[in-house]
């Protein structure tokens, strides 16, 4: 099993995972153009999928979904709830083949078993996902706005995790966003700051960890440095130990 990020960020998100002969992207948040050309810098095409899966409706998660599914025939996966609200917006994937999430029962795609949880964040059914070849799993939490039980029983035991460090308290406080902004990122529906990533990490069974990936970085509310220093932390292990996942590179392809 390997995996890597086409970019992690809030201009657009996706990532491919690969076991056997199975290849899906989780989340599609760029245009078909500019997906297609990150694709192929990891060395895949369009045809390489067997599936795109969906954490949630925003913009940067969901934007590309149903126009790269309808252009190349992928099926999508996602909740109810997800659907729902794009449909809501006007964007309801017709002529896509869409399959329901239920967030409380794993599912098979190829020679991937997929697992979603729910998490707590401002859409309108959300969930993240923990992918394994049965031998290995790989754990992705973005997009959430707290520590629960629930996601930490979920991803203890990960041999691989992708975890979010949305931003740093004091430069989100300090920084140039309005108000209300800044408290929707930092509710408990928004998204993760640094240290409670590092909390949540320090919290999990991390016997089998060979990858920790710092995402969804804010380029204007935290630092490379700050992210790995607060991952590094929890792990006390060096900082250059963690990797980051990029708006422009995401990383690239991590062997389980």
């Amino acid at each position: 099993m390997r995996f890597a990020s086409l970019g992690s960020g809030s201009q657009g998100n996706a990532l491919v995972a690969e076991a056997g002969h199975t290849r899906v992207m989780l989340d599609c948040g760029f245009a078909i153009q500019e997906t297609e050309s990150r694709l192929a810098r990891a060395g895949l095409q369009p045809s390489d999928l067997s599936g795109i899966i969906v954490t949630h409706e925003h913009g940067d998660h969901a934007d590309g979904v149903f126009p790269f599914a309808r252009r190349h025939g992928v099926p999508v996966w996602m909740t109810f709830g997800t659907l729902a609200a794009l449909r809501d917006a006007g964007v309801g994937g017709e002529e896509c083949s869409i399959r329901l999430v239920d967030s409380r029962r794993p599912f098979a795609v190829g020679d991937l078993l997929v697992q979603p949880f729910t998490v707590p964040h401002d859409a309108r059914e959300p969930v993240q996902y923990v992918l394994s070849d049965g031998a290995s799993r790989l754990g992705v939490l973005t997009d959430t706005g707290c520590a629960t039980a629930h996601i930490e029983a979920n991803l203890s035991g990960c041999d691989a995790l992708v975890l979010e460090c949305n931003y740093d308290p004091d430069l989100l406080e300090g920084g140039p966003y309005p108000p209300s902004l800044k408290a929707r990122i930092a509710g408990r529906l928004g998204h993760l700051d640094n240290r409670t990533s590092g909390e949540i990490l320090a919290a999990l069974d991390r016997g089998r960890l060979k990858h920790v990936i710092a995402a969804h970085l804010s380029q204007t509310n935290n630092t490379p440095e700050l992210a790995r220093a607060a991952l590094a932390r929890a792990l006390s292990c060096e900082p250059a130990w963690i990797s980051v996942a990029t708006q422009e590179e995401g990383f690239s392809w991590r062997d389980l």
